[in-house]
Order: structure tokens, then C-alpha cells, then sequence
């Protein structure tokens, strides 16, 4: 079976042109040698597979005779290991890459993507396991994930990791070395990965995608040097250049701030990607004329959170404009709205940046952030508060500041559990899993006259997107009401001073 199931590999390497017919055997004795054995024979002709049923018949085999622990990250570090043999150079993609984009930019970038899937550096199988919907709000349609194509580590896995040496190399999961890099129990294997080289104001960046995808062609632009996140001027510059690559993509970064900023600070980088959000659509409630900078088109957008939107023709004016807003945001104090721009030595307010191309123009979407913490709010004044935890409790980074919330995957189970007790009139409270949840279905319960095994799932999504939108609005620093409103336009007014 063995034979067989390496036959099988072979093909499909070289019908997704992973690999070239005169290199066939070169790789077929790259695979003897990982399977320790001594011979090739022609296997027995089988069905055909998918690629995630081959690497998965030959993890089996792996296991059974102790090439491979049998864990889920063990599994998970023997398969990148089988598909990185079949993996192209990174300068044979590079080179391919070029070849397309001389076509067009979308052309190279769908090829790109495309050659993601067919190494299963994205795994569409795990993906497809994520649960998602959308919900219609006052502020256009929310996404709602439930991200469970992260592999999950079994007890058996964690003790292993106690056991291995953590190297610190790479440095983080966005350093230029993961690629190739065999991986660890504590890190990924990346032996598929490959990234391409960019030039971002004149510096080295690269390009790759996420293997998450936690939506359409998702991408990660990363710093060649491991150096913290930081907005600032040259940010801008680079989103409008890599627009200049890519027109046909967004890019956006996370805030540079704990709490308010994403999960990896210490490696800049950005996100992007072909997906259209419902703050891409959301639309200028009121436009202003701003000192120096009139031929710029400048509003406020109707959003839960703090969103200016700038746009013009003109890439090099709308830089300085940014960076002007950024200067003055960074320094800007409203007691009244609890805004402190700095206590002490530390500082509170940042941007999270989205730039893109619509009617031809440069568009910039910067939303205000800040950090700060007090007493009554520990976790962020501008943060999930403590209810909502139950639902989300992570930081809101660049993806959600869109409309997009990525949930995480223990609310699978939870939610399971919560129908069960819901529909069997269960005591919530006396469940240490599902605990947590039970101010928040006392609160929505009452409103729902019939609740049944059809409509259950319908009413414990639609209470989630509600609880989401409520996050969105807890993070806005100006909040939708009369004061926050006029604090909003008070600070916009500071601009023509």
C-alpha cells in the first residue's frame, strides 16, 4: 500500500505542477528515504485521493511504524515534512511569479494563491471546518467566525513540548526563516512555505499568505528585520506602494499597542487581501474641508468605531495628510471621553490604517485607538468589557475593526452544550464550561417566545452578532451618541488649527 499511496503523491505533485516529470524519480527516492524503505516498486493501481486523504493514509503508516509519534502535532510536523520534498525553490516561484505578473498583477497574485492550495500550506479541508455567517446591522453586514482550522495540541502533544528545547529561531511565526523551517512542538513546520520579496519605500519586505485564511486570499506582509510594529509616516508609505503592486488588494495594520493592537507586536507587518468588508462599504456621514489639505477628500464614517476616511489621486499628499492626523491624534486629550493621550511615561493613542484603491483613488480608512486602562475597565477602556468575555475577551485588531470577528474555536463545544441546556431547560450555571454564558442567555432568553431544536442555532448566532457589535462599539473612542459625537467633531476641528 505504501507504493501506492507514493505513486498517488507523485501524481498529484506533477498534475498540480509542483514538481516536473524529468524530477520524478529524484523525488520518489526523496520519498524511500523519509519512509526508510529500501526499494521502489509500481504499487497496485487504487482509487484515486485527495491530497489530505494521501498524506493522511501515509501518516498512518508513519505511526504504525514509528517513523512518526502519533499526536496531533507529531502528525501535523510529519505531513509539511512529506509535501515540502515536493515543494518547488523559493527561486523557482519567484521566477514563475515574475512571468505572471508581466501579464497582470491579479494574474500573479491568483497564481500565487493558487500554488498555496496545491502545497496545502492552506489547507482548504481544515478551513472548511470554520463556522461562519453574516448579519445584517444598522452599520451593513458583520462576519461572524468561529476559527477552528488552528490545529489543536492533545495533552500527549503539550508534554512533548516540555521536553523540547524552544531555540527561538526563528524569532516569531512572520520572520523571512520560517520558510523551509522543519518546525518543533513548540513551532509550525513550514517546510511548504514559501514567500516572495517586495519593496515597500524603498525597503525589504515579503509576501506571503496566511494559512488561515480567515477570508479571502489573506495575506501577510512582513518586515525582512524582526522589529517591533510601529505607525508612523513610513507606514503609510509602504501601504500605498504595496497598493502600487497589488491594486487589486486592501492592506491594512494592526494598531501598535497592546491591548488595541494584534496578537504579534514584535514583528511589523501587514494584512491584506482581496475581501471586500462592511467597513469597505460603510459610507462618509460627514465630510470636512481641512487647512492645507482641501483637495483631499475627508470625512467621518458611519461605523461603531472612531473611522476618518481620506482619499485623492494624489498618493504623496495623502501621506502627509496622514501623518498629520496621526501627529495630532497621538496627542490629543478629551477628559470628558476618558481620552488621555499619555500617563507618565506611556503612551495611549495610536491608528490602525486600511488603505485601498476605489474610482481610481488612494483610499485610507484610519481609526482611532486608544489603550488606556482604569479601575472599573482593567482589561481596556477601549475594549471588550468584562460581559462580553464570555463571547470575546482577545484584542480587536485590524480583521474585526473591519467587520469580521474571529471567535475563538471553544465556542464550538460551548454553543453545543448551550442548546442542549437551553432546550432541555438545564441549569447553565452548574456546567464549569458553559458558566460563564449564563447572564448573557438570562438577558436574551425572555425575547424569544419558541425556542426549538429548528431555530436554536438561529437564535444563538444572531445573540453572538448582536454581543459582536456591542464589542466594536465598546472599542470606538468616540462613542454614537450626542456627546461622543460632538467630542468626534470637536477633535476633527483641531485638524484646521
Amino acid at each position: 500500500m505504501i507504493y501506492a499511496l507514493i505513486d498517488q503523491l507523485i501524481l498529484y505533485a506533477l498534475e498540480k505542477k509542483l514538481i516536473k516529470q524529468e524530477d520524478k524519480i529524484f523525488h520518489i527516492n526523496g520519498l524511500i528515504d523519509l519512509f526508510k524503505l529500501q526499494e521502489y516498486k509500481q504499487g497496485k493501481k487504487i482509487s484515486k485521493m485527495t491530497l489530505n486523504e494521501i498524506l493522511n493514509a501515509l501518516l498512518d503508516y508513519a505511526c504504525k511504524n514509528q517513523l512518526c509519534e502519533n499526536d496531533n502535532v507529531a502528525r501535523s510536523l510529519f505531513g509539511v515534512k512529506i509535501i515540502g520534498l515536493l515543494t518547488p525553490k523559493p527561486s523557482e516561484l519567484i521566477s514563475q511569479f515574475k512571468q505572471y505578473y508581466q501579464k497582470n498583477p491579479k494574474a500573479a497574485s491568483d497564481f500565487f494563491y493558487q500554488f498555496n492550495q496545491d502545497c496545502n500550506y492552506i489547507n482548504n479541508d481544515q478551513i472548511k471546518k470554520d463556522i461562519k455567517w453574516k448579519t445584517q446591522s444598522s452599520y451593513g453586514k458583520l462576519e461572524i467566525t468561529i476559527n477552528l482550522s488552528k490545529p489543536e495540541k492533545d495533552p500527549k502533544a503539550i508534554a512533548k513540548a516540555k521536553e523540547n528545547k524552544n531555540t527561538y529561531y526563528p524569532q516569531c511565526l512572520l520572520c523571512k526563516e520560517n520558510e523551509y523551517y522543519a518546525g518543533n512542538y513548540h513551532h509550525p513546520a513550514r517546510q511548504n512555505l514559501r514567500i516572495l520579496p517586495i519593496k515597500l519605500a524603498d525597503e525589504n519586505w515579503f509576501f506571503q499568505y496566511s494559512p488561515y485564511v480567515y477570508y479571502k486570499e489573506h495575506c501577510i506582509i512582513l518586515n525582512q528585520k524582526h522589529t517591533p510594529m510601529k505607525i508612523c509616516k513610513k507606514t503609510f508609505e509602504r501601504l500605498f506602494d504595496f497598493l502600487k503592486i497589488f491594486p487589486h488588494y486592501f492592506i491594512g495594520s494592526n494598531a501598535d499597542l497592546p491591548i488595541v493592537g494584534g496578537s504579534i507586536l514584535s514583528h511589523d507587518h501587514f494584512q491584506g487581501g482581496s475581501h471586500t468588508f462592511a467597513l469597505n462599504n460603510a459610507k462618509i456621514e460627514k465630510k470636512y474641508k481641512i487647512k492645507n489639505f482641501e483637495n483631499i477628500d475627508f470625512g467621518i464614517v458611519k461605523w461603531p468605531l472612531s473611522v476618518i476616511r481620506i482619499s485623492s489621486k494624489d498618493n504623496k499628499k495623502l501621506i502627509e495628510f496622514a501623518d498629520f492626523i496621526l501627529k495630532k491624534w497621538k496627542n490629543y486629550n478629551d477628559k470628558n471621553v476618558n481620552i488621555l493621550a499619555k500617563t507618565q511615561n506611556t503612551h495611549h493613542n495610536t491608528i490602525t490604517p486600511i488603505a485601498r484603491m476605489k474610482n481610481s483613488k488612494f483610499e485610507l480608512d484610519l481609526v482611532l485607538r486608544n489603550n488606556r486602562t482604569d479601575e472599573k475597565y482593567p482589561f481596556g477602556i477601549f475594549h471588550p468589557h468584562e460581559h462580553l468575555h464570555n463571547i470575546k475577551k482577545e484584542n480587536i485588531g485590524l480583521i474585526e475593526v473591519m467587520g469580521l470577528a474571529i471567535l475563538p474555536p471553544r465556542l464550538k463545544e460551548e454553543l453545543e452544550l448551550l442548546s442542549d441546556y437551553i432546550l432541555n431547560n438545564k441549569n447553565i450555571n452548574t456546567n464549569e464550561k458553559i458558566k460563564k454564558h449564563t447572564q448573557w442567555v438570562e438577558n436574551f432568553l425572555p425575547k424569544y417566545k419558541d425556542i426549538n431544536d429548528k431555530n436554536i442555532e438561529k437564535i444563538l448566532q444572531k445573540e453572538i452578532s448582536k454581543t459582536f457589535l456591542e464589542v466594536l462599539k465598546n472599542c470606538g473612542v468616540f462613542k454614537r451618541n450626542k456627546k461622543g459625537m460632538q467630542a468626534f467633531e470637536k477633535f476633527v476641528n483641531t485638524l484646521n488649527k
